[in-house]
């Protein structure tokens, strides 16, 4: 199907849902659903033709004691999501093999402008209720979801007037103590008295080295910033008024701060020395030996990461028989990333050339505003109508912070975008048309600027490009019994490319911000069909998509080891396939989960799909394992992941992925006050390459092995 006949076809489907309202009846169910926020929408998930999960409370305590991290537990959890680089960084992290957009109630953590690739680190894991997944390109959320959607929504309010709130305590280390040692204390306490409420939380922790498999101290990434070796200090809070018995007020602030000890440094690879000091060699991929590190003095500044966020969300469940919902919002980052004597840095009007230290930070501030009102059709029985508008503007600059200059220039992102979406439920709900139309306006603000001396101290024009987009999505759900369900749908996504790579790399002269074609928007689209099966022991499903791209963005890495945006087409489709089953053993349950992924690329722009995509833009096909069993006071879960072995001699980076499988484990007891759980990730301490390092550094200088075995003692309280 042709974009065109795609476009049309959605829009047809919203339009038939209108004129077909004689025949409507309306729908029901007597099976509680759960409602992703997510998706804009109090319809349940079964009425939307979308794939979607969601990890409940229970799941993230299980998946954060094991690895830390919300990022690793929606990576574990998902199959199609690529494995993580177990670093701060997440570039190279994609969901159905493109960049998920990650949110906080709905606040976008991602940085449009200059993607500094930290938005996977934003909160802590105790201050999140659930996860909620939602798959394929798709709009509902605004700009940058074209691999899907992954939302934390954070702890809710207290349940009952008085005090309540919970602390936790943990103790974590690998298979060698001493430095890998960490802790985390963390407490919540929240209040209610009558229509008025407050909840108030801050959780510390502090990390030690990382080790491998092997035994061998993990190498740091003092550039991009590392998770091992820091410390993060997290603070939470929540001021709640029910204004009526439909209507409620909210305010949530947050303060994220994650900062590298700076402790460690990466011991070199053959060749390459450091500014700092000369230690021996290491990290060789032709003999599998990964790269280390030691005790020794960051220069600069530890990398780092800083995030504040501020809302206020209105919510009325019975306005003019509908629902209201409108949210205000500020956020504030601030992403420093090592520094070294790169050939990028050197400015001989500053220092000799191959003597100039610097190191940059990405800051960026943005204030937004969404709406939305969802209601009955008066008249039409069984349509549900959504219309909504969203408003954002971001401002972003990545700074040398040692020298003063602006890598990239101070951008601005100003978006306007008004939205509706249909639900149209006949045949007394067992078929659904959904459809909807989302018109994105974007402007950009650059004023002149002058690239770094290293890419010729270009002189460039500033401009204020605009870009428009009309984004259609439409569906069908069919539901002929119950806990039987198939879909089919098409749904686009937008974004910008990495625009501040993109204009600090210019190099030719004579170059003007409103005609450099490189910065025009990112559409891709998601075509889906999916069938779900949830009856007696059974709960399955599958999926297979196809998405396409005609102007995409695709990430080479130069010889300075920094990524370069190229504008080029891509394709990829997958399968996604999950089972869970109720074992006639009481207590225990059993899941697997398998995802295949391939993609191409449009390497010399012909319209044609003729190169492989390679590890940084896409994930390897994998297989899930997992037991849950549960009896008496006694939690457990084993889970296990195998990373499917790929040839990519066709790709653009030809570096083959050999695959590797790891197993985690996780056992919790309740004590008569409150709980004790331990986790165990890698449990068999398998010595593996990550992805990542293993399929897109060609230079090798990054040569890291995944995480060895590494313990975590826990115990939680509530009162």
């Amino acid at each position: 199907m042709s974009s065109q006949a795609a476009r049309l076809a959605a829009v047809s489907l919203l339009a038939l849902a209108c004129a077909s309202a004689a025949h409507a009846q309306s729908a029901g169910s007597d099976v509680d659903q759960v409602v992703i926020t997510a998706a804009r929408t109090r319809l349940p998930a079964s009425a939307l033709p979308l794939t979607v999960d969601v990890l409940d409370k229970e799941t993230l305590g299980q998946q954060v004691a094991i690895s830390g991290s919300i990022i690793d537990a929606v990576s574990t959890m998902s199959p199609s999501f690529s494995p993580t680089r177990q670093k701060l960084s997440g570039a190279g992290e994609s969901l159905r093999g493109r960049s998920p957009l990650y949110a906080i109630n709905g606040i976008p953590q991602s940085t449009p402008i200059r993607d500094g690739s930290r938005d996977g680190y934003t909160i802590d894991p105790f201050f999140i209720d659930r996860v909620e997944l939602i798959y394929g390109s798709n709009a509902l959320q605004g700009i940058g979801a074209t691999g899907g959607v992954v939302n934390q929504v954070t702890v809710g309010p207290p349940l009952r007037d008085g005090v309540s709130g919970r602390t936790l305590i943990q103790a974590s280390g690998g298979n060698k103590l001493g430095d890998s040692v960490g802790g985390k204390v963390a407490g919540l306490v929240g209040w209610r008295g009558g229509a008025f409420d407050a909840t108030a939380g801050v959780a510390y922790e502090t990390r030690g080295a990382f080790y491998d498999g092997d035994g061998r101290r993990i190498g740091m990434d003092t550039a991009q910033g590392d998770v091992q070796d820091s410390k993060t200090l997290s603070l939470f809070a929540r001021l709640g008024w029910q204004l009526s018995p439909s209507m409620r007020l909210d305010v949530v602030g947050s303060r994220f701060e994650l900062k590298g000890d700076g402790d460690y440094v990466t011991v070199p690879v053959a060749g390459r020395t450091p500014a700092t000091a000369t230690f021996p060699t290491d990290g060789n991929s032709a003999i599998r030996l990964p790269t280390t590190s030691v005790r020794g003095v960051v220069p600069g500044d530890p990398a780092a990461n800083r995030v504040e966020t501020i809302s206020a969300s209105l919510v009325n469940d019975d306005l003019a028989g509908g629902v209201l919902n409108a949210q205000l919002f500020f956020n504030r980052t601030r992403d420093t990333f090592g520094g070294d004597i790169s050939a990028t840095f050197q400015d001989a009007r500053i220092a000799p050339i191959g003597t100039l230290f610097d190191q940059s930070a990405n800051r960026s501030r943005k204030l937004g505003a969404r709406m939305s009102y969802e209601r009955a059709v008066p008249g039409i029985e069984g349509l549900t109508a959504t219309a909504g508008l969203d408003a954002l503007t971001d401002t972003t600059a990545q700074l040398l912070t040692a020298t003063g200059r602006a890598w990239v220039p101070p951008t601005k992102f100003q978006s306007i975008a008004p939205f509706i979406q249909g639900n149209y439920a006949l045949l007394d709900g067992k078929l659904r048309l959904a459809g909807g139309v989302r018109f994105e306006n974007v402007e950009l603000k650059v004023d002149d600027f002058t690239t770094l001396a290293s890419y010729g101290s270009r002189q460039v024009g500033g401009g204020h490009p605009e870009f428009k987009a009309t984004l259609v999505n439409g569906g069908v759900v069919f539901e002929p019994a119950q806990g039987l369900r198939a879909y089919a749908s098409y749904a686009e996504g937008y974004t910008v490319p990495d625009v501040g790579r993109i204009l600090r790399g210019i190099n030719i002269p004579n170059q003007d911000v409103d005609t450099y074609l490189a910065i025009e928007p990112i559409v891709s689209n998601n075509r889906e069909i999916g069938a779900e099966f949830k009856r007696g022991p059974f709960d399955a499903s599958v999926a297979y998509f196809w998405s396409k791209s005609k102007f995409g963005q695709f990430l080479v890495r130069n010889a300075d080891g920094i990524f370069d945006v190229q504008r080029q087409g891509v394709a990829i489709e997958g399968l996604e396939v999950n089972v869970k089953a109720r074992t006639p053993v009481p207590g225990l349950d059993v899941s697997t989960g398998y995802a295949r992924l391939r993609g191409q690329t449009d390497t010399n722009r012909d319209g044609k799909m003729d190169t492989d995509l390679d590890g940084a833009n896409i994930s390897p096909d994998r297989l899930n394992l997992a037991a849950d069993y549960q009896t008496g006071k006694w939690a457990l879960r084993l889970q296990v992941q195998k990373y499917m072995s790929r040839n990519m001699q066709t790709a653009t980076v030809k570096d083959d992925f050999n695959g590797y499988t790891v197993a985690d484990a996780f056992v919790r007891y309740e004590l008569p006050v409150g709980a004790l759980s331990l986790g165990v990730q890698n449990l068999f301490d398998k010595q593996y390459i990550t992805y990542y390092s293993d399929t897109t550094l060609p230079a090798r200088d990054k040569f890291y092995a995944g995480r060895g075995r590494t313990a975590t003692l826990g115990w939680e309280t509530r009162f």
